[in-house]
């Protein structure tokens, strides 16, 4: 029988994210707002823990029912069969989101839940299991509209975006799943030139070098799934194996990451060491402004610095014509695209957009713009407004 779940992912990545999930067993995958409702056995459970780029989570659901007050959740959530899943030694956490629900306090609901899971547990094994708000064992997420109340199991643990290394992450890094769907939305594919200027702590290096060689993006790492009553270990041996066959032994890749920033550099370098790629990726210091293209064509992906690395908003009118003027004199024949929740950026670069995609980075709204470099085509335009996106 086809289990029920979702898979929240950054916004503006649902559609890319369906793909993914079917090609990994999902069945009846929908896009909804920030992710993807679809059905699939464990086994598809799994795969998309294990090879999915794009999702944040992959959450199980467990229990659905209307609610018009804080008693029906209690009752739904002490309904639930929680001890054929899990046993009173897990500790747990519970997290709840809403969305128009008429309900005045998530944490009032939070706690009703616990309640609730805790009274099961004491009613089918006589004792309840412990709260740990750091690592807990099981996470139970609730998300509740304005009348129905739907309980999931995290079959995840850590976000998915973790991956299982990057230990020299710099503050406020671009998601993994994120930076990997702004690589699929550039249309790059492994084989092809790919450069970040303006690296940071390599995350688009990692993913694009991971893309390359067929590596599953959770085969450093566990799941909670693993720790479940139910948990099927031949099959997940099987599926792993699968996947270690599958990766490719690390080798030069067309890969190319430079920075300003020397601490950033060796960042990057420390974190390719980490994942096993540093041979993968040329890293070097240098001012995106004045490098070299690698190659004659390529694709150029990067989230340009702003505030904190580059300065006030007087640096950033000079710095962003100062790109476009470098862009249109060396680098014809590629594909720039530039993710930024920046405005200013498509007004001052001068350059014509060739496509602008909506994202969002967590809250914040961005866009990931597209600049085609043909030579002879790209002219200073005048300010760009972006208000047809």
């Amino acid at each position: 029988m086809a289990e029920h779940f979702f898979s929240p992912c950054p916004r503006g990545l649902e559609a890319l994210l369906v793909e993914e999930l079917r090609d990994c067993g999902a069945t009846a995958a929908e896009a909804v707002h920030g992710g993807v409702t679809w059905q699939g056995d464990w086994s598809a459970c799994y795969r998309a823990n294990l090879e999915s780029r794009l999702a944040t989570r992959v959450l199980w659901r467990v229990g659905m029912g209307r609610y018009r007050g804080e008693i029906d959740i209690y009752k739904l959530a002490y309904s639930v069969t929680w001890a054929k899943w899990f046993t009173p030694d897990d500790t747990l956490r519970i997290y709840v989101t809403a969305q128009k629900s008429p309900l005045k306090s998530l944490e009032f609901i939070t706690l009703k839940i616990k309640d609730a899971v805790c009274d099961h547990f004491r009613t089918v094994a006589g004792r309840r299991p412990s709260v740990d708000t750091a690592n807990p064992a099981v996470r139970i997420h609730a998300f509740l509209t304005a009348d129905t109340a739907t309980l999931y199991i995290d079959t995840s643990g850590e976000p998915l975006y973790k991956r299982g290394f990057k230990p020299a992450a710099v503050e406020a890094p671009l998601k993994e799943n994120l930076a990997a769907g702004i690589l699929r939305l550039s249309g790059w594919q492994p084989g092809e030139t790919l450069l970040d200027p303006m690296c940071g702590s390599g995350t688009f290096l990692l993913e694009a070098a991971q893309m390359a060689l067929d590596i599953a993006p959770g085969l450093g790492r566990h799941f909670a799934f693993e720790r479940l009553r139910h948990f099927d270990r031949a099959a997940w041996a099987a599926l792993r194996g699968a996947a270690e066959k599958r990766r490719q032994a690390a080798r030069p890749l067309p890969i190319f990451g430079s920075d300003i920033v020397g601490e950033l550099v060796r960042r990057s370098r420390e974190n390719l060491q980490a994942a096993g790629l540093a041979e993968c990726v040329t890293l070097d210091r240098a001012d995106v402004l004045e490098r070299q293209p690698p190659a004659a064509e390529g694709v150029m992906v990067s989230n340009p610095p702003y505030g904190v690395r580059i300065g006030e908003a007087e640096e950033l009118a000079a710095f962003y014509p100062r790109l476009g003027d470098a862009l249109k004199q060396r680098w014809s024949g590629w594909r720039c695209l530039f993710f930024s929740g920046d405005t200013a950026l498509p007004k001052l670069i001068g350059l014509k957009a060739s496509r602008r995609t909506p994202l969002f980075n967590g809250a914040l709204e961005c866009r990931l713009y597209e600049y085609r470099m043909i030579a002879g085509s790209m002219r200073r335009r005048p300010a760009e407004d972006d208000s047809s996106s």
